[in-house]
């Protein structure tokens, strides 16, 4: 008999196809040994409600919505989704650099408002990021592909700030290690490359924004609680630096009311570094293959601790 699995949100043809092929699929989370969900909340009360429960497989990397603990308790594996997303992630990140230094959506709305009836006046000009100062928190394997795309493509000088030196790193990249602060005061973009953990949770507040330059821009494709969002709007709304790229929020989703939402110095995206067909596709195809590993015991796991 094929073990059972409670699947949260449809998959894509060829990681349904191995599922089909290894599990049994049923309607109810109570019947299910296996749980594939994007960007699970997993707590006591779902794992007391969920006894027949062995795994639950995040199609994330990010498992910061799992209650590690509770999951030890009722012997329940969590698993996730590392490296298959890390050059998708760091493609936005540089997307939402350049966006917010050539001001994109906002003189993609100026033209097509009619404005365009002649010259552009400088006031809407932008930001070179060409032979600037890149300072990252954060140099994991998604950082890396980040400070690639931009030292080797953008010829950026390379800051970072992490728990320990990567002097390998240091050495291909020509990259630099600062303090937080000094991070902060140094670099023309700051972006940051963290997971969510209780040390990392508002590690950037008002201290770090205040030393902002003037013509700087501040990205954060990690976690929005990393950030102090409070801080971050007030130093937005004050203009104390050039301006924003975010893709993750204190408080997911956001409405139309949020104050990020009122203003031009920011560009926003839902929370979709990894949003590719291809990089989705092979992040449930690792998923499933995670369930395969823990339920069958067939090959490897990524297993979180």
């Amino acid at each position: 008999m094929k073990p059972t699995i409670y699947i949260e949100r449809a998959l894509y043809d060829e990681p349904m196809a191995l599922v089909q092929q290894h599990f049994t699929v049923v309607d109810s989370l109570q019947e299910a040994e296996g749980y594939i969900v994007p960007m699970g909340k997993i707590d006591e009360a779902l794992l007391a409600a969920n006894p027949k429960l062995k795994v639950v497989s995040n199609i994330a990397v990010g498992y910061d919505g799992f209650d590690l603990e509770a999951m030890h308790k009722h012997g329940v594996v969590g698993t996730h989704t590392p490296h298959v997303l890390d050059a998708t992630v760091a493609d936005l990140t540089v997307a939402l650099i350049l966006a917010v230094a050539r001001k994109i959506p906002q003189m993609d709305e100026w033209l097509r408002a009619g404005h365009w009836q002649g010259g552009v006046a400088d006031t809407y000009f932008g930001r070179d990021i060409h032979q600037k100062k890149l300072g990252i928190v954060g140099l994991g394997r998604i950082g890396e592909q980040i400070v690639k795309r931009l030292h080797n493509g953008f010829d950026m000088e390379v800051y970072y700030y992490n728990r320990s030196r990567h002097q390998d790193l240091e050495e291909t990249y020509d990259a630099t290690y600062l303090s937080l602060n000094a991070l902060f005061a140094t670099c023309d973009v700051v972006l940051t490359m963290v997971p969510l953990t209780a040390e990392t949770t508002g590690m950037i507040g008002r201290e770090q924004l205040d030393l902002l330059q003037a013509h700087a821009i501040f990205v954060n494709t990690a976690r929005g609680l990393v950030v102090d969002e409070a801080a971050l709007v007030q130093a937005l709304q004050n203009k104390q630096f050039f301006g924003a790229g975010l893709d993750v929020f204190a408080q997911e989703p956001i409405g139309a009311d949020h104050p990020l939402c009122q203003l031009d110095n920011v560009v926003l995206t839902p929370h979709i570094g990894s949003a590719t067909v291809a990089t989705r596709t092979a992040m449930q195809l690792q998923a499933v293959r995670n369930t395969i590993a823990v339920l069958k015991q067939q090959g490897e796991a990524y297993i979180v601790k």
